[in-house]
């Protein structure tokens, strides 16, 4: 920290006392979700993108793959995302 010159003394500032700080108790970072929560959601991602990569398919446009079964991968899916966010933790 380097002392700058006030504009009405021409003398350096002086520093404020020091002060000492009150000590901090720690407490451990819980995240949101567990472990078990991401590796739903990450499951969760992969199947969506499954549902989008079916629906991309083949130039068939009317394919049963492309109107019926993709559109239900990806909304189980997003079934998996929901699940993934509203699972408790289990008890430890």
């Amino acid at each position: 920290m380097a002392l700058r010159e006030t504009k009405t003394t021409g003398k350096a500032a002086t520093p404020a006392a020091k002060t000492t700080e009150a000590p901090v108790n720690t407490i451990p970072v819980q995240f949101v979700f567990s472990k078990d929560n991401y590796m739903w959601l990450i499951i969760s991602i992969a199947v969506v993108a499954l549902g989008f990569v079916l629906m991309s398919g083949t130039t068939d446009i009317y394919s049963t793959t492309k109107i019926v079964i993709a559109p239900i991968v990806v909304l189980a899916g997003f079934g998996l995302g929901f699940y993934a966010i509203l699972k408790k933790p289990a008890a430890k």
